[in-house]
């Protein structure tokens, strides 16, 4: 049993109203309503306010800051924008009262809260079962498979922003500092919860009686469905592929040439979204393939497809050029087996692919596969090629058109991490219509913003540039000029995620962020290669900044909470 403290005596809680006393951190106040007494937390879980100068009646105690009413003898709160707070035993003793914990299991509670927030959208209520979880030392994977399994359940059009960000900042979790990774998952299932709200839940195709009907035909019908845009066939297509048990590698092949089947769709989403899926996969487990996958069918039957743009078409006609050059690259290599395309050629190439002419840039790619670069090799070259069109970004150009530079890179970092896993057809026909995608964007390097000039200030003069506006190129020169002073990688990398989640992040921030960290550490540290890859955030992230800051101030008021500091000074 836990140990009963003191509050005072009867005389003086019919005098005062109340008792105010502690257990351990956590203020506490006894009421006593209609002769009976109830002991709660002496802090609205909303606000901090204190409750002791609420007002009691009928087993209700009102708090007088933002009205919320909480029930006496649990605590629940009825209305859950305030999150419940703790509710006490209390017994009297000759006169005096005690109070004393209620044993309970305390991850059982979070994580009853933490459904209820995202159910809500209670930013608050997700915070602070978050941070609570942390504490208690429950795995972070465990927090995202429960928030995987509820994004894929409550929203009806499937994969979206919600899970693509929270995916995104479960791999950078090692990178961040360890105080700043609860508050990377706070952002992600923020944004799952928004995602999810208001929404339809999600009813599932199910699969082919059987299962028997042959993989390859599965693929057929897959990709002929999703070109005729009849989601539900192709949902049951992929469903029974799942529940036959075929390989998943063959599976994300397969909807890998569903995708590209039309050029560059959905601005790259579909392509990212579908790697971030796989990606899902490899954290939590191919059993959870029948569940996430399928989610997918509906946006990439749906999306809108860029050989309906007239960029695409004129004065170029790059549909063409892109179904000519994949052919190519199904060619065998002119130099078959050879293995010394390097790091060196790599950048070579992703030089090559920021050329101006596009019969170029599908000539380069075709050379270094002639010259045998592999698959993987070549998805690099055209990320690192998207992220040097964001390096090169002027500040001139129109402040949406960063949009415009970022959907290259995160699609193709996404093609990048796919083509690791394994390449078909598809991968191939997706580096071209990436490459070109990159192609159409030179128009935001004219002129190209200066390289990075290495400045001294280190990374506290790098937070520094994100606290005003403008100080975009600076951002860059400070990032180089941590590296060219000897300051590792993993602390820029850390440094830069702690601004992100100092901010409102937008849906692309986390994109950009998440791709920045994985390209960047594609390449040597140190290199000019991996420098540039951070610089390029770090100059996107000084574009956005500073926000409002809400979020960061929801996450600040729950740490203070699940602290016991106090939020309301009274007078």
């Amino acid at each position: 049993m836990s140990e009963a403290f003191a509050a005072g005596t009867l005389t003086q809680l019919h005098t005062n109203g109340y008792l105010l006393t502690k257990i351990g951190q956590l203020p506490v106040v006894v009421f006593d309503d209609g002769g009976e007494l109830f002991a709660i937390e002496d802090r609205c879980p909303h606000m901090g306010f204190p409750l002791h100068r609420g007002t009691v009646e009928c087993g209700l105690v009102t708090c007088h800051w933002h009205h919320a009413r909480f029930d006496l003898a649990s605590g629940g709160t009825l209305d859950p924008w305030a999150d419940d707070t703790r509710a006490f035993d209390v017994h009297v003793e000759d006169g005096a009262v005690f109070v004393r914990a209620r044993p309970d299991d305390e991850r059982a509670r979070l994580e009853q809260r933490l459904r209820e927030g995202l159910e809500d959208d209670l930013t608050l209520v997700i915070a602070k079962s978050v941070l609570g979880l942390v504490e208690l030392g429950v795995d972070p994977l465990d927090i995202v498979r429960d928030a995987i399994d509820f994004g894929t359940r409550y929203r009806s059009a499937g994969w979206g922003a919600g899970l693509t960000v929270l995916v995104a900042m479960t791999n950078v979790l090692p990178r961040l500092d360890p105080a700043d990774r609860p508050v990377a998952l706070v952002h992600a299932l923020r944004f799952v919860a928004n995602d999810t709200s208001g929404r339809a839940p999600r009813f599932p195709v199910a699969p082919l009686p059987g299962h028997d009907v042959p993989a390859d035909r599965l693929g057929q019908w897959y990709r002929r469905f999703i070109d005729t845009r009849s989601s539900d066939s192709a949902e049951r297509s992929l469903r029974t592929a799942i529940e036959s048990k075929a390989d998943l590698g063959a599976v994300e092949q397969m909807m890998v040439s569903a995708i590209t089947d039309h050029v560059f769709i959905d601005e790259g989403h579909t392509l990212d979204f579908t790697n971030k899926a796989f990606e899902a996969l490899a954290l939590l487990g191919d059993e959870c393939a029948a569940t996430v996958l399928p989610t997918l069918v509906a946006g990439t039957a749906g999306a809108q497809r860029s050989e309906e743009f007239s960029e695409w078409q004129y004065p170029h006609d790059l549909v063409q050029l892109a179904e000519r050059t994949a052919d190519a690259l199904e060619q065998p290599a002119s130099t078959p087996g050879a293995d010394s395309f390097g790091n060196v050629d790599v950048a070579a190439l992703a030089e090559a692919l920021l050329d101006d002419d596009p019969e170029h840039v599908a000539a380069a790619l075709v050379s270094a596969h002639d010259g045998g670069a592999s698959d993987e090799q070549l998805a690099h070259a055209v990320a690192h090629a998207a992220a040097l069109r964001i390096a090169r970004f002027h500040v001139q150009n129109d402040h949406a058109d960063w949009n415009t530079v970022h959907h290259a890179f995160t699609a193709s970092n996404g093609l990048h991490h796919s083509a690791q896993r394994g390449t078909s057809e598809g991968t191939r026909r997706a580096i071209v219509q990436c490459a070109l995608r990159v192609y159409l964007d030179r128009f935001l390097n004219i002129p190209p913003a200066r390289p990075p000039r290495p400045e001294a200030g280190g990374l506290d003069a790098l937070a520094e540039c994100f606290e005003v506006q403008g100080e975009v190129d600076r951002a860059a020169n400070l990032v180089a000029g941590c590296i060219a002073d000897g300051v590792s990688r993993d602390d820029v990398i850390a440094a830069l995620g702690r601004a992100l989640l100092n901010e409102d992040p937008g849906f692309h921030w986390y994109q950009v962020y998440e791709a920045a960290v994985r390209q960047s550490t594609t390449w040597p540290e140190g290199s000019a290669e991996a420098t540039i890859v951070l610089c390029a955030f770090a100059r996107f992230l000084a574009a956005h900044t500073p926000t409002r800051r809400e979020l960061p101030k929801v996450i600040s008021i729950a740490t203070r909470l699940r602290r016991g500091e106090r939020l309301f000074e009274e007078e």
